[in-house]
Formats: structure tokens, C-alpha cells, sequence
């Protein structure tokens, strides 16, 4: 929000505060200020001059001398492109010797022979916006007003000399979105109350209600709308003060219609939208939901096809605007409007919001409705547009608005007691100082016995509760004078839950395998939301989302670690390990009405090399096996690698098909491995990845098998060799579960140590060989025990898996 200290001085006594002061102030009384621009900062010797004379260069198509009056006795001749220029304007001269936007000097100087004594210049070369200069001077010099002096620097007549104060308004202050509702609190914080000096409204006697009829279908789209009738405008450009104006607060002036919604938007925070009367095409306007497939041209020329979402302003038929967000230009104000349509409205956030983020088009006016306006000024706001444009169209404003639905909001009532502002304050402020306060604030009140009722106008929608009130008082009283005080209060031994406790094991497990932890943003877009996805789920969407990229709550974590890949390879980081622990979070019914389940995650990724080429051996990659043997390693050391268990899966499509498998906890699927589907890597424009991702708080809440500690036997080890050949869709994971329930209680190793395929293999089939280790603790194991526990292994084998022994 772009405040003008000229604009707020009409309405406080600032004389004895400067706009440092002031922006000071105001940081430390809850409203950020960003900076404060002074636009004639930087630029001298830029005056007034007036063009007496203006002849084609002799030498050039384009060029112009000009004779200007600059306020001496003598004329200066000017050499000027600007395809404007002429005699009889007062423009802006940069004098030589002068400096304009950029830190640019002018100097005296000739043009294809001619002398030219400084320069004619445009708004744009003294360091305005492209996007604020009014069209018919966007590509030449700017006129002056004719009452301008010669000779005097024009900073005041373009009120360069004003201070711009940028404020950052967070969405809970949009009251601050208007000079009125920033003047209500800087007048709290100087003790001043505003004095607002709104054009009067002066009706004729004829009445607006015999020209237009107003209509709203569904009062929850919008609670209030007005129509108000200005007739016999004569529709030309603002007075120069109006244009000044919004061109400081970053709006391209228009016209005299126009500009002054502009107006009334930045002084109020009230949008308001001007129709032709006449080009409406009826004497109705009609305020419902579009029909699907309907289509509206709007004022930037494009044809929006509209749906249900979206809220419409019609003639009784036709749409002629696009409710909150932009008009149509079937009704667009031009210079042949004689009679104006004036609407002042209140309309739905959720379906403005939904509508500006459909189209695209974010505007002022959207901006407020989604964040919310001072529903007790909108009739106020209309009448003091309506007798604004009377006054400088010459136009009449017809009795009455015409309402199609209205709103009339009371004050909230806030019960507070003192003691309780206190203890959360930690202060010690009498009756009397919150008092002050409270008078600093406008907000009437009763006190009894430390007892406040506070009534809290509309004006300040945002406060309901009794921390709103402690908040006020807090800001108004001054954040800087707030003490500084210890807790108070017992204290009790804090401890770890156990599984915080194994949380932290998980992270120095994964951080001992070389992994680094990372941090990723909890929002992301909705296709990376989807991606990766442990199961079915609705999106959580944010109401206020800052940007595309951040409206959704994720449901995994690859995405996020896969951002953080991409922004290392880019920058030549290309070996890399990353571990996150963090919430994800599903939908299951109406994000409206239920809370999104939480559940906690631990994803990994990693790419590049896990050995780097030396004098003994060559790069080594990482691959599936690596990830694998970091997980493995993991659900060891958390005592649950006897009940997990590998099972292929193709059913990922953000997956390689053939490179992933679903991870199991008994029967309980808690994660998956695998490599990142080569067409998503390129996606996100890294190379070969390898990731996983598990229910942490499953894994870490589940039922683990006891540690159980055993004497290292004096008995020796027995190890049998076996291979087989079993068709290629068997599993090592089915092969080594059958091998231990077949084996007996001696069993206690099983090592993969070939797997073949080839020309003496039949097709469809593969070899595969395994070392088995047994050991009896209590004594020798003869060649009898172990061939019995041998022949029960091949038998399993042979019956479940068809496996021909080799």
C-alpha cells in the first residue's frame, strides 16, 4: 500500500512529524514500513517552460525547434523529438546542467546543427512508470497545466515533492488498505482524530430508481449493491491534482470518470466500477452466477469463457461485468458517455478470490474484496464518488441509490478485564492509560472496577476477541515500551518421548550413512502435490496462497527433495545424499469442514557418485542397492529388519517400473525404494535418482521384536552352498522366506552370491546360488542335521517355487 504524506496531511496535523518519523512510528506500532520514495530525489534544475514557438528542423523528419519561455528575458531554444510538441504548452525543461531519472546530466549542445539548450522532457524521463503516464502522452512529452509559471521547478505541480510512504499490509490489517483507514491509525498513534472533507452530495430532484432497477439473485454473493445515476458528464481528462495523485499511488490516470473510482477505491478501499449508461442495453441490472460456457469480453479485450464459480453483473440478460474483478467493455466508460451507472458493492471473497485466480487477474479492487472492506462505508463511499464526478464532469447526480441488497453492521462488543491485559503485557497500565488508549483508538467503551466493554466499530473488522483488544493496546501503547519479563510460574523436568527419542535416531542412523538433512517448504503446486503419492487422497488447498507454487499442502516428500537435487545439480553440486523428516498431509473428505490428516514422513534421495575414481579403483554410481542397503542398515538398528520385506511394484507412475518396490512392516505397507521415472527426472532436470520415502511414525510406533542378546557360540559355523533354477518373475525376497521356514532352527545366514542369465540358461528362467550358514549353539552339527535341514530347504523349494536344483 502506497501512502501519500501530502494526501495524510489533509486529513492530520502532520506539520511536526516528518515522513521518517512518521514511518518510524508506525513499524513500531504493528504496520511495516518498507520505505519511504521522495520522487523528486535525485533531480535538479527541471523547470516550467512554455513553447512560444515550434518549427521543423531543417535537417530532420522528426525533430522540432523550439522557442520556450523559461522565465527569463530571453527565449531558449530547445531542440525536441516528441511527436507532440508544439507552440502554445507548458512543459517540463531540464535546464543544462540539470540531472533527470538515472542519475542522467543534460548539457547544452547542438542537433544536426542547431543549438539546443537542455531538453523538453516526458513523466518517463523524470523517473516515472511506463504504466502510470496517461496514454496520450505514453510516447511523447507531458502538457503542463496552463497556470503553471515559467521558470518555477515543477516538482510542485507534479507533487514530486510529496513523501510515498510503502506500507506492508499483512491480510489480518486490510482496514490499512485505504488513506482513510491508515489515518484512523496514525491518528491513533499521534492522538489525532481524522477530519475527512468528501465532496458534498448534492441531488437532483429527479430519481435514480425511475431510470435503473437493481437485482440480486443470491444475497451470499452479495450482501450489498448500489447503483447510483450521474447524468450530463461530460467525460475528459482529470484536473491535475487527480492525476498527480494516482500516478504517485502507481494508477494510470484514465479519465474524469474513471479516475475518480480510483479515488474513491484508494481513499476508501471500496471498489467501485463506472457503466455507460446507455450502452447497458437495458434499464435493468440483474447480479447472479454465470452459466457455464457463457462469455464476457472484458476491458482488456479478451473473451473470458465463464463457469458457475463465477459471479456476474448483468442487464437482465447479458453479462456486462465480471463481479470484483474487471468490467466488460460492452460498457466500458468512453468520451461519448453522457450518462454514468455507479456501482458500490459487496461481493463473495471465496468466489472473487476464485475468479481473479481462474482469469489470472489480480487488481486492486480484487485484492480488497478477497482480504474484506469496511462494510459500513459502501453507500458513504458511492455518494462521495457520485458527487466527486458531478463536480468534474459537470454532470447531475440523480436522487437516491437504487439498492438490490444492503447491509447494515453493528459495532462488536468485547469484554476485557484489566488485569488481563496486564498479566499478558506484562505491564502495569492504569485504568486511565488504557483508557487513553482506548479514546486514541475511537473506540467507545464502559469501565467498572477494572471491568472494559469495548465497542469496536466496522471500520476494524479484524477485531472480535479479547487477544484482539490485548493486541491494540499493546501497538498503541508502543511495542518498544512493552517490559521485558521472565516467565514465571513452576517448572517441571522436560523428557523426549520415545518417539522423538527414535526420531533422533533415525537422523544420526541416516547422517552416519552420509546423508545431509534437508528442509523443503510444506506448500507446493498441485502437480507436485499428486506426485509420488503413498495413497489416495484430496488436496488441502490454502484460502490465501502467496503464489501458485505454494497453494497446496504436500502429500510427499520426494517432490521437495527433488527440488533440492535440482538446485544443487545446477549449481555443479552433483553427489548428493538428502534425508527429510517431515509431516505430510491427506484429505480424505471436505477440506472445508475437516482438518487434514497429518502424518510423518522420512524421504531420501540420492544421485551422482557414492566413491569417487582413485589410484585402486573407478567412480561407482549410486544405484538401487545403495539407497537399499542405507534403508537396511536402518530398520536394523531400529530392531525390525526381521519383519520387512521387498515387494516389486509398477503401480508408482512417477516410478522406474522396474526399479521400485513397495516396502512392507509385516502386512503393512509403510513406504517404497526405488529409482525416480527417468521422464519425471527430466522434469525436474536432474540425472539418475534414487529416492524413498516411509511412514516414519508408522514404522516408529509399531511393535518391534525384542533385542535379545546371545553368548557367541564355541561351536563351528557349517556353511552349504545350493543353486537353482526358478522362472525370473520368483524373488530373491520369496526364495529367502521360503529357505527359513524350510531350513529349521540352525539356520542363521542366507547370502545371494550368483544370479545368471544366459545362453545355457532357458529363456525365461535364471540361476540363482545361495550360501547357507548354520550353527547349534549347545553343540557340533553333524553332516545328518545338516542334510536333513538341506533336504527340507530343496523340497520347500521345489514344491513352492517349481526351483529345479542345479
Amino acid at each position: 500500500m502506497l501512502v501519500s504524506y501530502k494526501w495524510l496531511n489533509e486529513y492530520l496535523d502532520l506539520s511536526s512529524v516528518t515522513p521518517k518519523e512518521l514511518a518510524d512510528k508506525m513499524s513500531v506500532t504493528g504496520i511495516e514500513v518498507e520505505g519511504i520514495d521522495i520522487p523528486e530525489e535525485g533531480l535538479k534544475k527541471i523547470v516550467v517552460g512554455e513553447v512560444k514557438e515550434c518549427q521543423p528542423h531543417p535537417d530532420s523528419d522528426h525533430l522540432s525547434i523550439c522557442q520556450v519561455d523559461i522565465g527569463e528575458e530571453e527565449l531558449s531554444q530547445i531542440v525536441c523529438g516528441a511527436p507532440n510538441v508544439k507552440a502554445g504548452i507548458k512543459v517540463i525543461v531540464a535546464l543544462p546542467g540539470s540531472r533527470i531519472a538515472g542519475n542522467v546530466k543534460i548539457k547544452k549542445g547542438k542537433m544536426r546543427g542547431q543549438v539546443s539548450n537542455g531538453m523538453i522532457c516526458s513523466l518517463e524521463e523524470l523517473g516515472f512508470s511506463d504504466s502510470v503516464i496517461p496514454k496520450e502522452f505514453s510516447d511523447g512529452i507531458y502538457y503542463l497545466p496552463e497556470e503553471a509559471i515559467n521558470g518555477e521547478p515543477v516538482f510542485s505541480y507534479l507533487e514530486m515533492d510529496d513523501s510515498i510512504i510503502e506500507l506492508s499490509i499483512t491480510p489480518n490489517r486490510a482496514d490499512a488498505l485505504s488513506i482513510r483507514g491508515v489515518a484512523y491509525e496514525v491518528g491513533a498513534i499521534y492522538r489525532q482524530t481524522p477530519a475527512f472533507n468528501d465532496e458534498p452530495l448534492v441531488e437532483s430532484v429527479e430519481k435514480a430508481s425511475d431510470k435503473i432497477s437493481v437485482a440480486v439473485t443470491d444475497i451470499k454473493d452479495s450482501p450489498a449493491y448500489q447503483i447510483r445515476i450521474i447524468d450530463n458528464v461530460k467525460v475528459a481528462p482529470s484536473p491535475q491534482w487527480l492525476q498527480n495523485r494516482l500516478m504517485n499511488e502507481g494508477i494510470r490516470p484514465i479519465n474524469n470518470v474513471v479516475d475518480v473510482t480510483n479515488y474513491i477505491l484508494l481513499l476508501f478501499g471500496q471498489p467501485l466500477h463506472a457503466f455507460d449508461y446507455d450502452k447497458l442495453g437495458s434499464k435493468e441490472i440483474l447480479v447472479r452466477r454465470a452459466a457455464n460456457e457463457e462469455e464476457l469480453i472484458t476491458l482488456d479485450g479478451e473473451t473470458r469463457t465463464l463457469s458457475s464459480e463465477n459471479i456476474v453483473i448483468t442487464n437482465g440478460q447479458t453479462p456486462v461485468a465480471l463481479a470484483g474483478v474487471m468490467g466488460g467493455a460492452n460498457s466500458e466508460i468512453s468520451d461519448e458517455t453522457t450518462t454514468v451507472a455507479l456501482e458500490a458493492a459487496l461481493f463473495d471473497n471465496v468466489s472473487i478470490r476464485r475468479t481473479s485466480k481462474q482469469f489470472n487477474l489480480r487488481s486492486e479492487s480484487s485484492s480488497r474484496f478477497e482480504k474484506g472492506i469496511n462494510q459500513a462505508t459502501v453507500g458513504e463511499a458511492n455518494e462521495a464518488a457520485a458527487a466527486l464526478i458531478a463536480k468534474l464532469t459537470g454532470g447531475t447526480v440523480l436522487s437516491g441509490a437504487v439498492e438490490g441488497a444492503s447491509v447494515h453492521p453493528e459495532n462488536v462488543t468485547v469484554e476485557i478485564e484489566l488485569e488481563r491485559i496486564n498479566r499478558y503485557l506484562g505491564t502495569n497500565l492504569s485504568e486511565q492509560e488504557v483508557n487513553e488508549i482506548f479514546e486514541a483508538l475511537q473506540f467507545e467503551y464502559t469501565a467498572a472496577n477494572g471491568h472494559y466493554c469495548v465497542s469496536v466499530p466496522p471500520r476494524r473488522w479484524d477485531i472480535s476477541i479479547e487477544a484482539d483488544i490485548i493486541e491494540e493496546v499493546a501497538r498503541i501503547y508502543g511495542y518498544d515500551r512493552l517490559p521485558s519479563t521472565l516467565p514465571s510460574g513452576e517448572t517441571v523436568a522436560g523428557s523426549l518421548t520415545d518417539e522423538q527419542i527414535l526420531t533422533r535416531k533415525v537422523r544420526s542412523l541416516l547422517e552416519g550413512s552420509g546423508a545431509t538433512e534437508a528442509i523443503s517448504y510444506a506448500l507446493t503446486t498441485e502437480e507436485k502435490a499428486r506426485q509420488f503419492t503413498m495413497k489416495k487422497s484430496n488436496l488441502t488447498r490454502l484460502d490465501w496462497p502467496m503464489s501458485e507454487e505454494r497453494s497446496v499442502l504436500r502429500m510427499n516428500l520426494i517432490s521437495g527433495l527433488l527440488d533440492d537435487v535440482a538446485y544443487n545439480v545446477a549449481r555443479k553440486n552433483t553427489s548428493l545424499s538428502f534425508y527429510e523428516i517431515g509431516n505430510v498431509f491427506y484429505q480424505e473428505n471436505d477440506a472445508k469442514k475437516n482438518l487434514p490428516l497429518e502424518e510423518n514422513h522420512l524421504g531420501l534421495a540420492l544421485t551422482g557418485l557414492r566413491e569417487v575414481k582413485n589410484w585402486h579403483q573407478q567412480n561407482l554410481k549410486v544405484d538401487f542397492y545403495t539407497i537399499k542397503g542405507i534403508l537396511e542398515n536402518l530398520f536394523e538398528q531400529l530392531s525390525v529388519s526381521a519383519d520387512i520385506r521387498y515387494q516389486p511394484t509398477t503401480e508408482m507412475k512417477d516410478m522406474h517400473p522396474g526399479r521400485t518396490s513397495d516396502i512392507y512392516l509385516g502386512e503393512e505397507k509403510i513406504g517404497f525404494v526405488g529409482q525416480v521415472h527417468p521422464a519425471v527426472a527430466k522434469t525436474y532436470d536432474i540425472p539418475e535418482t534414487y529416492v524413498a520415502e516411509l511412514n516414519l511414525h508408522g514404522l516408529l510406533t509399531m511393535e518391534k521384536t525384542a533385542f535379545v542378546y546371545k553368548a557367541v557360540t564355541k561351536f563351528p559355523a557349517v556353511s552349504r552352498d545350493i543353486a537353482l533354477l526358478v522362472s525370473e518373475e520368483v524373488t530373491n525376497q520369496e526364495l529367502s522366506e521360503t529357505i527359513k521356514k524350510a531350513a529349521g532352527k540352525y539356520l542363521t545366514a542366507i547370502q545371494l552370491f550368483d544370479v545368471y542369465q544366459g545362453d545355457s540358461i532357458e529363456a525365461g528362467h535364471k540361476s540363482m546360488a545361495y550360501s547357507l550358514t548354520f550353527t547349534n549353539p549347545e553343540a557340533t552339527l553333524t553332516d545328518e542335521e545338516i542334510n536333513k535341514s538341506m533336504n527340507k530347504v530343496i523340497t520347500a523349494l521345489t514344491e513352492t517355487h517349481e526351483a529345479v536344483i542345479r
